[in-house]
């Protein structure tokens, strides 16, 4: 009879631990785009209120595919202030800023090689890799490959400033 008992109660747990389960995958949260992925990440919420300010949200929300290599809040404090808000007051300049930002490809880290590759906004950058570690020009990629429907999010530590247009 004990035995009994015993597999009844393993088979109980069982059941029970395999419904838990099951009902964490119904709160799984929907893909969502490389806007909401920046909007959705605490350490990015400087990065979402400038590409609200510049108008951007509706295109990194587009079809893609992008790779953002986005700037942490940390990353934004280190910034001087002046230039903080020269560029809050030249919307042209701060999309610029951020595009540089977007490659207008997918780049998951694993497949970053050592190479020149061009940004939404025209310039070029230097991408990186040594083992693990990706960089793009001067800024080093902190948190890699948050997937989206129409891209991919890694966080770095440093605001790129592109190079001035001629």
């Amino acid at each position: 009879m004990t035995n009994t008992l015993l597999a009844f109660t393993r088979r109980t747990a069982l059941a029970a631990g395999l419904l838990s389960l099951l009902a964490g995958c119904a709160t799984v949260s929907a893909p969502v785009n490389v806007a909401d992925t920046i909007a959705n990440t605490p350490s990015l919420s400087t990065l979402n209120g400038l590409v609200k300010s510049a108008g951007l949200t509706d295109t990194l929300k587009g079809t893609g595919p992008f790779t953002v290599f986005a700037p942490s809040n940390d990353a934004f404090k280190a910034v001087p202030a002046k230039t903080m808000e020269a560029l809050g007051k030249d919307p042209a300049a701060l999309k610029d800023v951020l595009t540089f930002h977007v490659l207008p490809a997918k780049a998951m880290a694993a497949d970053v090689k050592n190479s020149k590759a061009k940004t939404v906004n025209g310039a070029t950058v230097d991408l990186s890799k040594a083992g693990e570690m990706v960089t793009i020009e001067s800024a080093v990629v902190t948190q890699a490959d948050l997937v989206a429907t129409n891209g991919v999010v890694h966080i770095i530590d440093t605001v790129l400033i592109p190079p001035a247009k001629k």
